[in-house]
């Protein structure tokens, strides 16, 4: 391939097939990425830069660019070309959510354990949700304190309120409570820390990026497809293995070393987490579409108004 004429933005992998996006996230998922320093991921995003600046350093070659640009989408936001914050990228979510899961699916049992391990997901959540928010709408601190509090308040209220409803109830269904209460708290969270964009909508464009406005039924779309992977992401590993922890409890070996089931279960939800933190976000295409005739009337006439029917589908980032 000549160099001269790489486009380093074009995807490596079809989008447009879930098994393209899926090798995507895999790439920009790898945890070993979170371990490299900031002096690495500012060498990436030059060189990424330079390649879109046609002024690629010689003796680069197509691999050094694509590993460029795969650091470059693991920790720098897709529309403001910012560093993201460590524990807000999606490269965290492997190691951060495996120790914070299996300490929730551990400690289910008391009210307090329960309320620590739901406000500490709760936190980590919001940052997430925070650090992948389309950036093009902003978020006022008061926003994001209300956000926080009312999704963190939904969590502890479902985790607290179903642990004492299921004390009489089987075991395995006290220890499904965790997943009940995050699936709960993440309708609230992302919704709610993503709000602006619901009030004044998503800026949407047509299929070369220019812009042709905003728009909130584009913006309710794009955010429900991202609950829908949050909670597809946390499934498996927190329906299966209490499941799994239930059989293995039974035996002589296990009760013989209870210390260490709460480390166990982190390593099995890591295992888990390896693979479905890619295959949920790749459950649908990042860059969203939607038919300009579902869009709001008034955005739909503008349109119509300025390109007939030559733009039949906007597009627009709907976040992770």
């Amino acid at each position: 391939m000549a160099l001269s004429s790489f486009d380093i933005d074009a995807p490596r992998w079809d989008q447009s097939t879930f098994m393209g996006r899926l090798k995507h996230f895999f790439n920009i998922t790898d945890c070993r990425t979170a371990l490299l320093p900031d002096s690495r991921l500012d060498e990436a995003k030059a060189l990424v830069e330079s390649c879109r600046a046609g002024s690629i350093p010689p003796g680069t070659t197509v691999e050094q660019l694509y590993y460029a640009k795969k650091l470059y989408d693991s920790a720098f936001h897709p529309d403001t070309g910012d560093r993201m914050n460590l524990i807000g990228r999606m490269s965290f979510q492997v190691p951060g959510g495996m120790a914070i899961t299996g300490f929730m699916l551990q400690f289910y049992r008391t009210v307090p354990a329960v309320v620590f391990w739901q406000w500490v997901n709760q936190s980590f959540n919001a940052l997430v949700n925070y650090t992948n928010r389309n950036a093009a709408s902003p978020i006022t601190p008061k926003q994001i304190g209300v956000a926080y509090v009312t999704a963190t308040s939904t969590a502890l209220a479902t985790a607290v309120g179903l642990n004492l409803y299921t004390k009489k109830a089987p075991p395995l269904v006290a220890r499904w409570v965790p997943f009940v209460a995050v699936a709960a708290a993440n309708c609230v969270n992302i919704p709610m820390m993503r709000q602006q964009e619901i009030l004044n909508g998503i800026a949407v464009t047509d299929e070369n990026g220019n812009k042709l406005g905003h728009s909130t039924k584009a913006a309710v779309k794009g955010i429900t497809q991202v609950v829908i992977s949050r909670v597809t992401m946390a499934a498996p590993g927190m329906i299966v293995l209490p499941i799994i922890m239930q059989r293995l409890e039974k035996y002589k070996f296990m009760q013989r070393i209870t210390f260490l089931h709460g480390p166990i279960q982190v390593m099995l939800v890591g295992g888990f987490l390896v693979f479905m933190v890619p295959a949920a976000c790749s459950l649908f295409p990042q860059r969203c579409s939607m038919a300009v005739s579902k869009l709001e009337p008034e955005l739909r006439d503008s349109i119509r108004s300025q390109y007939g029917d030559s733009i039949r589908h906007v597009y627009f980032n709907k976040g992770l």
